[in-house]
């Protein structure tokens, strides 16, 4: 029998009375201590939707600006401007603004009391001008380009030669050329050129379809055209690719409807900013075409389109470097002969010939095989270049000199 002193009983309750309360503090102090922070948490989101409708109420109360533009620059350092409501007016200029900024066409922002300029603004732009720059580099170069050489020499001489080697013209004494026309039938090569031409120089590509500038109401197209060009000349050294030039470039004709009218004024603004008063510097530009005979002669005289390029069906050499490019990925037999498919495929183009690589190995993965074999490439040649094809005489077989007099 064990004997427990009631001292001993009370010093233990009062101990486990003192814990627990101790605890219960602890809690407590972690409860507040999350409190705190949450707390701390909401003030700093109030403080920042406080700071950020200050801000939005002082923006509220400060006045209205007036758009103008830049006419001419004094040499007082004030400036020439033509405000949004039309009157021009000699205006001072913050001293905010460096006085390099301070350019012809600029567009800026008045003060609605002082007609100080305060700020400058960004260029007034379409967004589908803006949309024609490529920023990305195409994945493109000569040597994925077969049967082209001469064509590339030429190409390299018109565009990416004046563009990194201007010293060599001024030496000689000669202005590069501004333009050049890529035609010929469809799929012999221009855009593909083109994108060949984007990859290896450094300039600015900037890439327009024509149909893209016929616009339904008068002046849009021009004023695209406009706009494209001073975007080219903000971003020089560039290259305007113009695809498909007979959109916009067909010839003019005595009859003509409203809408063929508002065709000649985009026209008669691509020529304008071709061979205007405002000069090129370091722009150059490439047209494509597959119909030249449309084209209005205008477009085609020597200080446009400096020089035309001709895009032939490739012949059997070429035809053989063809398919040395499309077949190089591919998994082949080693039956399959590339000199045998050339003479199968009299009058393809490049891009019917990789399209025959594609649908060879499209058969090769309908029967399960990972080797594509000769029989493949001999289907894929009767599918994509059917009899008709094959008979038609394609009508850019020969350079069609007759069609520019000379």
């Amino acid at each position: 029998m064990v004997i427990v002193s009631e001292s001993s009983n009370g010093e233990n309750k009062q101990e486990d009375y003192i814990t627990d309360y101790i605890q219960s503090l602890e809690r407590r102090v972690k409860e507040l201590d999350v409190d705190k922070k949450n707390f701390e948490a909401k003030y700093l989101k109030l403080d920042r939707e406080l700071a950020g409708l200050r801000a939005e109420f002082e923006r509220i109360k400060s006045p209205p600006m007036i758009a103008a533009t830049i006419m001419d620059v004094l040499d007082d350092g004030r400036a020439v401007v033509r405000s949004s409501a039309g009157p021009n007016f000699v205006v001072a200029v913050s001293q905010f603004i460096k006085p390099s900024d301070l350019k012809p066409s600029t567009r800026v922002a008045l003060n609605q009391r002082t007609y100080s300029i305060m700020e400058i603004l960004p260029s007034k732009k379409d967004p589908l001008v803006l949309g024609m720059e490529i920023e990305e580099v195409p994945d493109v170069s000569y040597d994925e380009i077969g049967g082209l050489q001469d064509q590339i020499r030429e190409l390299r001489e018109t565009v990416e030669l004046p563009l990194l080697k201007p010293e060599l013209f001024k030496k000689v004494g000669i202005d590069p050329p501004k333009g050049v026309m890529l035609y010929g039938a469809s799929g012999t090569g221009k855009t593909l050129l083109a994108r060949a031409v984007a990859h290896e120089t450094k300039a600015t590509f900037i890439r327009a379809i024509a149909s893209e500038l016929v616009q339904k109401y008068i002046g849009e197209g021009a004023r695209m055209v406009r706009e494209m060009f001073e975007l080219a000349r903000e971003k020089a050294p560039s290259i305007v690719f113009i695809d498909e030039l007979d959109a916009v470039g067909a010839r003019r004709l005595e009859m003509s409807t409203s809408g063929d009218r508002e065709v000649y004024r985009t026209l008669m603004q691509l020529l304008a900013e071709i061979d205007g008063f405002d000069p090129m510097e370091d722009v150059r530009i490439i047209g494509a075409t597959n119909r030249p005979d449309t084209l209005d002669p205008a477009l085609l005289r020597p200080g446009r389109f400096d020089r035309l390029i001709f895009f032939p069906l490739p012949e059997e050499d070429a035809r053989l470097a063809i398919f040395r490019i499309h077949t190089k990925s591919m998994n082949l037999e080693k039956k399959v002969e590339l000199s045998t498919l050339v003479s199968l495929t009299q009058k393809a183009t490049g891009a019917d010939i990789k399209s025959i690589c594609t649908e060879a190995g499209m058969f090769a993965i309908r029967e399960g095989r990972d080797v594509v074999e000769h029989a493949d490439f001999e289907k894929a040649v009767s599918k994509v270049m059917p009899t008709n094809k094959l008979m038609e005489v394609s009508e850019f077989t020969s350079k069609p000199e007759k069609m520019y007099g000379y």
